[in-house]
């Protein structure tokens, strides 16, 4: 049998049945539209966290109290474990390979100016604040390096922060008061958005010493640190690891490398999207369902002209590949509308919810249409060994 003979006889059937293959069809439409549209969220969901944590840089590591295999709760365990200070992180700052170092505080106060007032977080941070975490000043300048444990009492204002207080003023050089002490407005940062939930344009960051003492703490909560790509990340993370072991006397910190955060993320997040995907597969079973049973049908009502192919001369492997052909056909036509689908959904989707995070996943949907068609042979699969094993007499006689 030509290959031509052989196509025109497997589109012939099936444009024969228009309304039940369409039918079909249709099932493993669904289930790939389901599957593109599925995958589409959860890789958009992977691609927004990732842009998440990397907007602040790759190249950053961070130290924490306490020995622990997570991050927990920062400042967790203060009571067993040395207390994160302003000299630690002075040390820190000592190591060649580290190119800025960053005290971190963090707490929540109510900020006053020319009658205002508004709750918000206060970022105890260090001169290399900008630098570590790419943070752009829009107007005035960094906070300077001043002594820890006399440092002025200057402030930098988010984006949110500076429009609530001050407008369209110029902030540079008013006065805010913050937990009845007064700081003078040195910079304006550029609007950095939100951070996992966090809103870093309603903040306003001064030194980290000064928020030690409005917070009434001991302990940094951490310490981040951004060190120079040239060096190897594990010659880093020794470096540290012995200078706050000789400051300590053990170790009684954790130190988290951004690298390995996104590294663990992404196999989460890659398993999630896979997960996500394989829920719309199940649509693909039930298609494959219908497959198997309008092929059962086919071979039924084509005994027949089975039996005269067989006459004819036709090979039973011939007469098997005609219905595994067939079932093929029909999950790749309908994998391909589930495509166009699934991509059209894709984009409405974003048009309409253009803050649910979405991105077109080509490799998924190549691999979803390469599963209907797996499907599609593997539900042929009883069909045509049933067709090729029929006798030619039994099969000339039905007809």
């Amino acid at each position: 049998m030509l290959f031509a003979d052989f196509l025109r006889l497997s589109l012939g059937a099936l444009s024969s049945h228009r309304l039940r293959s369409s039918l079909t069809a249709l099932g493993i439409a669904v289930g790939i539209a389901a599957v593109v549209l599925l995958t589409s969220i959860g890789e958009g969901i992977h691609q927004f966290t990732l842009n998440e944590f990397t907007q602040f840089g790759t190249h950053l590591i961070t130290v924490t109290p306490g020995l622990t295999t997570t991050h927990g709760v920062p400042g967790a365990m203060l009571g067993t474990v040395r207390p994160l200070s302003m000299e630690d992180a002075k040390k820190l700052q000592e190591i060649p390979s580290i190119l800025g170092v960053n005290p971190n505080v963090q707490g929540n106060a109510e900020v006053e100016s020319g009658g205002k007032v508004r709750r918000t977080t206060i970022l105890g941070c260090g001169p290399d604040l900008n630098k570590i975490f790419r943070f752009k000043i829009v107007a005035g300048q960094p906070l300077p390096p001043d002594d820890p444990g006399n440092a002025r009492p200057f402030a930098l204002l988010g984006a949110t922060l500076r429009r609530e207080l001050f407008g369209d003023q110029n902030p540079l050089g008013q006065r805010i008061r913050i937990a009845q002490d007064r700081y003078r407005v040195i910079g304006a940062l550029e609007a950095k958005g939100d951070f996992l939930g966090f809103d870093l344009d309603d903040a306003v960051f001064i030194p980290a010493g000064r928020a030690l003492d409005i917070f009434n703490r001991e302990s940094l909560m951490e310490i981040n640190m951004l060190y120079n790509p040239v060096t190897p990340i594990d010659e880093v993370v020794e470096s540290v690891r012995r200078t706050m072991i000789a400051r300590h006397g053990r170790e009684d910190f954790t130190i988290i490398t951004q690298q390995k955060m996104l590294e663990v993320l992404g196999s989460i997040l890659n398993i999630l999207t896979f997960a996500i995907g394989a829920l719309g597969g199940i649509s693909l079973l039930v298609g494959g369902v219908g497959i198997l049973t309008i092929m059962t049908i086919a071979v039924t009502d084509r005994t027949g002209e089975i039996g005269l192919l067989r006459a004819l001369g036709a090979e039973r492997m011939k007469i098997l590949w005609l219905f595994l052909g067939e079932a093929a056909t029909l999950a790749a036509i309908g994998g391909l509308a589930g495509l166009a689908l699934g991509i059209g959904a894709c984009y409405l989707i974003s048009t309409a919810l253009p803050n649910l995070p979405m991105q077109l996943s080509w490799t998924y949907s190549a691999l979803a249409e390469a599963l209907a068609v797996a499907v599609g042979l593997a539900a042929g699969v009883l069909p045509a060994r049933h067709a090729a094993r029929l006798d030619v007499v039994d099969a000339l006689r039905a007809e």
